[in-house]
């Protein structure tokens, strides 16, 4: 059971557990802890402890007296999880979560608040931050230190104070802070800020004489009792409130700001009265019991996009929490959308920093669940493949509403959680009547037109994705009816939703052509077969090799035709049979050297774009630059490295598909750089089977490469991969070839390296004494680099597999030189792992509680780094000491937080083995 600790200083000093009360002893015992509270985790030197606690009244043996009120309270503090009292050179340090003490807590919360941008999250801190006082801080206890600090507290309270009634003055709150404001001012008359905001406070409420005469009364109080005037802010609102100046009246507060990712509500849709009456109805009639899941099923270019969308704006007002939306990309050319990234950016929308989500998906989901959970949103799931992808994407509760749109009939989805499906038919005669006459607008009349229209209608069979299309080509030349007539004769339709759909919609779809401008017709045609689901404006200007506002203009022009769509975040994209059309007419009519001009372009705009994003990630590693960009690529130049994750998070699926385009293309030295450039965007968003498959990819096309240190890089960095992945023998296959390259070529940087990897590919495996060689081998190389950070990452490691191997004296030595290198060369990661590994040697040796000390000092590095990985690791061996000083229930809790990061990582080995652990204690006669 997960033991909660509340530490009070604001207040009597108090101390909770579970939200029971402890027994903190004496008064001047509980001064010691509240000079350990107020320094938390800082050392206090005994002499400015006596001094704090008895100041001038320090009894003969103080000394004595302090160290049995520092023992008392390690006896209590004991069973506390996180929370310990420990003897250091340079004091005592009292370890603890400053968010579990209140004073801390008050502060973070006030700085908080303070750096919010919206005045309503503002107050909702301050308010959070003063509940936290109970009375005068640290009451109970003297001392002149004590004095002083309660003094300082009081002030930072009133400080707060005064900025929460700011916020809730431009949060147009006036009315409630009136009789505060008047008593405060009344009792403390020479506060001039709190006079400003009385003064504002009355104005606002329509009493602008009060205020006037409140001014009056401030001025003579200042110029009786202090001899000044008041000061020049105080005397312009003064003034302002005189003049009844318009701008002093309380402003309108915007709401927060939820989740609307629908795309634009579509132009000129018509009918489909039933089934938006289906829809409505069911939201109407939901019993509660579950979420409400309607599917909107049919043939492409049926309309139901078109439908979900007309109906997801009109009733915009029934879901106040927002609404999440995405193509999944179902029934397209390019890959369909992994729930997983899905999920990346609905929390992302739902406020949940993309650094902070978990990587494992079982997590992603149940953190998904847990933010929808009680809130009205819709979720619009579009162009869904089947129940496999929707089903991770289903909110929790019951009070969101999932509205998907498919092909398929989706019949599982129907069967485990009752969606209602509404299967979408052509339009009536009517209502595609209704729809062409309306697009077309001044190109219809009542004679051979009217006859024109009725044939179209029958010849598109009701599908409205043709009826649009047609629509807008006779807009644009209503002289081209017949013609078109003619042509629809000919083909017909009937192969719209088949697998070969070029029987009958090209038809439809080369007369939206005919008016479009060569360069037109090439960008329509060069769009389809450009990588990626959808396109930028930057990577369609080196695409089309057109200037930025000649590439705009062609884009809008092919939106106006209804090839193209534009969506949020500047992003283009087409129906998916339009793309289809659209890669086959450029096969046809765009030469051969046409299309590979411009698959050059693009492919070096992603790929120069992403070797930039590369260097901002991580400027220290390796430069591999790729060769010169062709001639009209214009890479993006992003300003930093947030920029930078930005758009490798936006760009990621086209990436992948432009390096396995360059696979088919033959462009070797692409499909390279993308696997390195992509490599430290994959480690940190945890996409271990991207990069697997990115380096597969790089190998295969590094044997094509002139320079050999591509192979051997190629099969070090997928060895890596693959051993990140469990894949252990062919990890040790591809590593063991980096080696052998590395040394055919005297690479020491890339022997190294390789021995690196291999050393932390064999720990995984278990084998200690293989691992421990590669170390050493890596440490060798290292020193003759001179590369200092590198040589202690080595001695650490060989000190950390000396020391699993029982080799502790060694070890400990190497882990010492280690921690001296890092702390003149600081490298916090390597000073964590390194404290870990001594306090792994301490306990092995029956150093327990050095090794509780060091651990602690490597968990304190860990989590300012927020590194959860590296926490969790050393929370699975922090346990193990507790368990020998008998501390079953400080090892239970810090098993279960591993536990749980670990699944939170899906890192299932290491949970299970974990879990393990804690089994083995729960059965442990002596931890009952």
């Amino acid at each position: 059971m997960l033991v909660v600790a509340e530490f009070r200083v604001l207040g009597a000093v108090e101390t909770h557990v579970d939200g029971h009360p402890v027994d903190l002893g004496s008064p001047r015992q509980r001064g010691v802890l509240a000079v350990l509270l107020l320094h938390a985790n800082h050392p206090v030197p005994v002499d400015q402890f006596l001094d704090h606690v008895w100041g001038e009244h320090l009894p003969q043996r103080g000394r004595n007296a302090l160290y049995s009120y520092v023992s008392r309270l390690r006896a209590i503090l004991a069973p506390i999880r996180d929370v310990s009292l420990q003897r250091r050179s340079s004091g005592y340090r009292l370890t603890v979560d400053e968010a579990a003490v209140d004073v801390h807590r008050f502060r973070q919360l006030t700085a908080e608040a303070r750096a919010s941008a919206e005045d309503v999250d503002a107050l909702t801190l301050f308010d959070r931050a003063l509940g936290l006082w109970r009375g005068p801080a640290l009451a109970g206890l003297d001392s002149p230190w004590i004095a002083s600090v309660r003094t300082t507290l009081e002030a930072e309270r009133w400080a707060a104070e005064l900025d929460r009634t700011d916020a809730a003055l431009r949060c147009g709150r006036h009315a409630e802070l009136l009789a505060d404001l008047i008593t405060h001012a009344t009792q403390q008359p020479l506060d001039e800020r709190l006079a400003a905001q009385a003064m504002l406070a009355l104005y606002r409420s329509g009493r602008q004489a009060d205020a006037l005469q409140h001014y009056d009364h401030m001025r003579k109080e200042l110029a009786e009792q202090l001899g000044v005037d008041p000061n020049p802010a105080l005397q312009q609102l003064h003034q302002r409130i005189l003049a009844a100046d318009v701008a002093l009246a309380a402003r309108v507060v915007t709401p927060r700001a939820t989740p609307r990712q629908l795309p634009p509500a579509p132009a000129g849709f018509t009918g489909r009265v039933t089934e938006l009456d289906a829809l409505t109805s069911s939201l109407d009639s939901t019993d509660g019991d579950t979420v409400l899941i309607s599917t909107l099923t049919g043939p492409g270019g049926i309309g139901k996009t078109w439908l979900a969308l007309t109906w997801a704006h009109r009733n915009m007002d029934r879901f106040p929490d927002g609404q999440l939306s995405v193509d999944l990309h179902g029934f397209s050319p390019d890959v369909p959308k992994h729930p997983a990234d899905v999920l990346a950016d609905f929390l992302a929308a739902l406020g949940v920093d993309r650094d902070h989500q978990p990587t494992n998906l079982d997590a992603r989901i149940a953190l998904y669940r847990t933010r929808t959970t009680d809130k009205r949103m819709l979720i619009l799931l579009d162009n869904a493949a089947t129940t496999d992808q929707i089903e991770p994407l289903l909110p929790g509760g019951t009070t969101c509403s999932v509205l998907v749109t498919s092909r398929h009939r989706l019949p599982a989805l129907t069967a485990r959680h009752g969606a209602r499906p509404v299967r979408l038919d052509v339009l009536a005669g009517a209502e595609a009547r209704t729809l062409l006459v309306a697009a077309l607008g001044d190109a219809h009349d009542h004679g051979d037109t009217e006859r024109a229209v009725i044939e179209l209608i029958g010849l598109c069979k009701g599908f409205p994705l043709a009826l649009g299309l047609v629509a807008a080509r006779i807009r644009d030349d209503p002289d081209l009816l017949d013609d078109l007539v003619a042509d629809l004769r000919e083909l017909g339709l009937e192969a719209l939703d088949s697998e070969d759909a070029a029987a009958s919609l090209p038809t439809v779809l080369s007369w939206s052509l005919r008016n479009l401008t060569d360069h037109q017709r090439t960008v329509f045609g060069l769009l389809g077969i450009a990588p990626g689901p959808d396109t930028t404006l930057p990577a369609v200007v080196s695409l089309s090799g057109l200037s930025q506002a000649a590439a705009r203009r062609t884009l809008s022009a092919l939106e106006d035709a209804s090839l193209l769509e534009r969506r949020p975040g500047g992003r283009y994209a087409m129906h998916d049979l339009v793309r289809d059309y659209s890669a086959t007419t450029a096969d046809t009519f765009l030469p051969a050297d046409v299309r590979d001009t411009a698959l050059t372009r693009v492919m070096d705009f992603y790929l120069h774009t992403a070797h930039t994003a590369e260097r901002l990630l991580d400027p220290h590693r390796t430069p591999l630059r790729p060769g010169r960009p062709a001639a009209g690529v214009h890479p993006l130049s992003l300003s930093d490295a947030a920029a930078a994750m930005d758009w490798l998070e936006d760009e990621h699926a086209t990436l992948l598909a432009a390096q396995r385009a360059g696979v088919a293309l033959g462009r070797h030295d692409l499909v390279w750089h993308l696997a390195w450039d992509l490599e430290i965007f994959h480690l940190r968003r945890g996409h271990r089977h991207d990069a697997l498959a990115a380096w597969r990819a790089a190998l295969h096309a590094a044997a094509h490469l002139p320079d050999p240190v591509t192979r051997l890089r190629a099969h070090r960095l997928l060895g890596s991969a693959c051993s990140r992945l469990g894949l252990h023998d062919e990890a040790v296959e591809h590593l063991a070839a980096a080696l052998e390259l590395a040394t055919h070529h005297q690479d020491l940087t890339e022997q190294a390296h390789a021995h690196w990897v291999l050393a932390s590919t064999w720990e995984r495996q278990e084998d200690d004494r293989r691992a421990l060689e590669h170390a050493r081998h890596a440490l060798n190389l290292y020193r003759l680099l001179d590369r200092p950070v590198w040589e202690a990452d080595a001695l650490n490691a060989v000190g950390w597999y000396g020391a699993r191997l029982g080799e502790f004296d060694t070890a400990r030595d190497h882990c010492h030189a280690a921690l001296t290198l890092y702390r003149h060369h600081p490298y916090p990661t390597g000073e964590a792992a390194t404290l870990d590994s001594l306090a792994f040697i301490a306990h092995q040796t029956g150093d327990h509680q050095q090794a509780l000390d060091l651990y602690d000092q490597a968990l304190t590095l860990y989590r300012s780094l927020g590194d959860t990985v590296r926490v969790a690791d050393t929370l699975g061996r922090l346990g193990w000491p507790h368990v020998a000083l008998g501390q079953h229930d400080r090892a239970r809790a810090v098993w279960r937080e591993a536990i749980e990061l670990h699944g939170q990582q899906g890192r299932d080995t290491d949970a299970a083995r974990v879990h393990r652990q804690l089994d083995a204690l729960d059965q442990h006669p002596a931890s009952r």
